[in-house]
């Protein structure tokens, strides 16, 4: 097939995206949170692009968006693509938007070739990859797959339960009913930059995702006693905020010297009360988000940090308690994928190698009922989740090449 992809289309469509946005500052910095009046017109318009594109567009009961292109064979089982095209506050244009846009485009370009698909090829933008709303990710195809769990848990800051955030923003009906039925799905394969800088520093355009690391997210609270900051002398003190410190500098020592080089520990948030010059902290509340692509090793090392903040509580006089919000198992690609990608990287002549992904994504949710794999493409730096986050338009091009290309042979 000749795949000649229309990136200057792609591009502008990301632009026009990445417009649609919340954030104070212009493009490239974007902010678009889930279930907000800009997270619909950015809906509305994928939409409007999926119709115009000829694909049967679906909405389910949280929002996510399906577009399909039917096959030959209606009956089988589809192949799935696609992403999410929310975005953390003050973040960039391309996570999660090339999935999206890089699909349509995808699936547009197997068209042009006059690639005619016996299995049905599906794009679907996700609802709620970011967990900045309702502090857990990937909402959307935790619903695809029967694994949201009791929503009742699920507030935003405003003190509005997702049942009720979604039903206002117009998506109604049973959580229940977004599960997709077993065997729905042949294969599915996820397009996404890289979030990190080994394929730029190689000079690669392709990597294939062996695996992808999952996030054990936490949230400790550290209780002291409060005081006046002049009259309490510092023997006497059980300050929360100093027991806190020395905590997250024990999570820190631990994940550095952990046997598994991708061990990761991040301390993202912290809350001090009660938040005033001159009083002691009497309590402090911190996340803590700790993955690995090896999740028994990262189960090991939080039952470490567990061990270790209780020598500090007990020799501060503190003590502390842990919420966990998500323990996700990591999730392997499966071979199948895996292969296809390959094959259109060497029917392409494109180089590529094989690597994990650090950062979690859709696609280890999709796992749990569908054969899985993602392509990367790199991004500058390795930066993203910043303004400053960019791919090229040739390293678009490529990426939408080796998904379609990948498409194809998952689809024949």
């Amino acid at each position: 097939m000749n795949l000649a992809v229309n990136t200057d289309r792609l591009v502008a469509e990301l632009n026009a995206l990445a417009a649609i946005s919340d954030c104070p500052e212009p493009p490239p910095a974007v902010t678009r949170i889930v279930f907000t009046p800009t997270d619909r017109r950015a809906r509305d318009y994928l939409a409007g692009l999926y119709r115009a594109a000829g694909l049967a567009v679906r909405v389910d009961a949280i929002g996510n968006v399906f577009a399909r292109w039917e096959g030959s064979d209606p009956s089988a089982a589809v192949v799935g693509t696609g992403s999410h095209c929310d975005a953390l506050p003050h973040a960039g244009m391309y996570d999660g938007t090339v999935g999206v846009l890089g699909g349509l485009e995808a699936i547009r370009t197997l068209k042009a070739a006059g690639f005619k698909p016996r299995r049905s090829i599906e794009l679907v933008m996700i609802t709620s990859e970011e967990p900045t709303r309702f502090g857990l990710g990937c909402l959307g195809s935790r619903a695809m797959v029967g694994a949201l769990g009791d929503v009742s848990r699920l507030i935003d800051d405003a003190g509005d339960s997702l049942e009720v955030v979604r039903q206002r923003a117009g998506f109604t009906g049973s959580l229940e009913s977004t599960k997709l039925p077993p065997g729905y799905h042949h294969a599915w394969v996820e397009l996404h930059i890289e979030q990190g800088p080994e394929l730029e520093a190689k000079g690669l355009p392709i990597g294939v995702v062996t695996g992808i690391a999952a996030p054990l997210q936490a949230e400790l609270t550290v209780h002291g006693e409060g005081g006046h900051a002049g009259a309490v002398l510092m023997p006497r003190r059980h300050d929360a905020l100093n027991a806190a410190a020395e905590m997250i500098g024990a999570i820190e020592r631990l994940a550095t010297t952990s046997p598994s080089p991708d061990l990761v520990a991040t301390v993202g948030r912290l809350d001090v009360h009660p938040g005033a010059a001159n009083s002691i902290p009497s309590r402090v509340k911190f996340s803590l988000d700790l993955r690995d692509i090896d999740g028994a090793n990262r189960d090991r090392v939080f039952a470490s940090i567990e061990q270790e903040l209780t020598v500090i509580a007990n020799r501060r006089d503190v003590s502390w308690v842990k919420s966990i919000n998500n323990a996700d198992p990591p999730a392997p690609a499966d071979p199948l994928v895996i292969s296809a990608i390959e094959s259109a990287c060497q029917e392409l002549g494109h180089a590529y190698q094989s690597m994990p992904s650090r950062a979690y994504h859709d696609s280890l949710f999709m796992a749990r009922i569908a054969p899985m794999g993602m392509i990367f493409i790199p991004c500058r730096a390795g930066v993203s989740h910043r303004p400053d986050e960019y791919s090229s338009p040739e390293q678009l091009t490529v990426g939408v090449e080796v998904l379609a290309q990948t498409l194809a042979n998952l689809s024949a």
